[in-house]
């Protein structure tokens, strides 16, 4: 259980990362995906490099967070591979590592980074007028789908080809 709370903080962090990789320098439209339709329409593409040498620092953020990302998934099927996890266990593992990836996805990078601090609207100052006003987070309807329906069924899956 201790190494599920690490790999799920582990988690959490590349993600961030990810974000803050995509955002303040990478600056490609491309990862805004996830953010509402409103901001995309408005954001501005930047051609030119917040400062020399910004996007490889992003780049080897964001391939650090992918490779974060990847070990937090092998070695949590390893681990549980070598303790012999059951179904049960695997998909509880899982499940935690997505559930509270998610609520610390909503909480803390949504609202907290995205609209208290306007960490988005710092680099993109042309979306601060689509943003304004908001009360909670981005997307909620596609967030609580993820947290309630595709998180577990991703989890049920992962588990069950885990305990083959």
């Amino acid at each position: 259980m201790l190494l599920t709370i690490f790999l799920t903080i582990v988690f959490c962090a590349a993600m961030a990362l990810m974000l803050i990789a995509c955002v303040a320098f990478i600056q490609d439209n491309r990862f805004f995906g996830s953010a509402p339709k409103e901001a995309r329409e408005v954001i501005i593409q930047k051609d030119q490099e917040l400062f020399y040498g910004a996007r490889v620092i992003g780049w080897t953020l964001f391939i650090m967070s992918v490779l974060l990302i990847l070990g937090v998934g092998v070695i949590a099927i390893w681990d549980g591979l070598r303790s012999n996890y059951t179904f049960q266990q695997f998909f509880i593992r899982f499940l935690l590592i997505f559930t509270i990836y998610k609520i610390c996805d909503m909480s803390l990078i949504d609202y907290f980074l995205l609209l208290k601090f306007h960490f988005f609207q710092h680099y993109y100052p042309e979306a601060a007028d689509v943003m304004k006003g908001r009360k909670y987070g981005f997307n909620i309807k596609s967030q609580l789908l993820k947290l309630f329906v595709i998180f577990p069924a991703v989890s049920a899956l992962a588990a069950w080809i885990c305990s083959l």
